[in-house]
């Protein structure tokens, strides 16, 4: 089953998530529980199961990230594993940097200013490297989505640096 035609969308990054969040509780009413009360155990089992396809699929699609892969992978990109080393060096260096800014944070003597800051860099990174995502992935040609597949592996790093953002925040400010 492809995700993008479940949901009555064109297979491309770029989708109007409203839709997607109005045709996701539409399918959802459909396969509910409570329509296959009545029904047999085999039709409410298969009721639960196809709930859960278009579950997996809203998830999916909703996020930038898994939706970018789950393109390139209808296309027929292979993603590289998250074991696979970074030919990128520099990129390797700017994340050791930005991890020792998020490191810095809780010793800083303006706690809130290096919190910004941080969210700051982190914004602007990452939206740089989503601009070009995005770029490569409307191409759709072989070499573009291969560098697409690089670059959402490096978002995938921007993803974890904000959540430990989010975190050093809260233990910082639940105190």
């Amino acid at each position: 089953m492809n995700y993008f035609e479940l949901f009555g969308l064109e297979a491309k990054f770029s989708i109007d998530l409203a839709e997607l969040s109005a045709t996701f509780q539409a399918l959802q009413k459909t396969v509910h529980p409570d329509r296959f009360a009545h029904s047999s155990s085999q039709e409410q089992l298969l009721a639960v199961q196809k709930s859960a396809e278009i579950n997996d699929a809203y998830q999916t699609l909703k996020q930038p990230i898994s939706r970018g892969e789950y393109l390139l992978t209808l296309r027929g990109t292979e993603l590289p594993s998250e074991q696979q080393s970074f030919q990128d060096v520099s990129f390797l260096m700017e994340q050791m940097e930005l991890r020792e800014m998020l490191a810095d944070i809780e010793h800083a003597s303006d706690v809130d200013a290096a919190i910004f800051s941080a969210q700051e860099t982190l914004d602007i990174q990452s939206q740089n490297i989503w601009q070009k995502t995005q770029q490569l992935l409307d191409k759709n040609n072989e070499q573009d989505n291969i560098a697409a597949s690089e670059l959402l592996r490096k978002l995938k790093f921007y993803h974890k640096l904000q959540i430990e953002l989010e975190r050093i925040e809260d233990a910082l400010f639940d105190d």
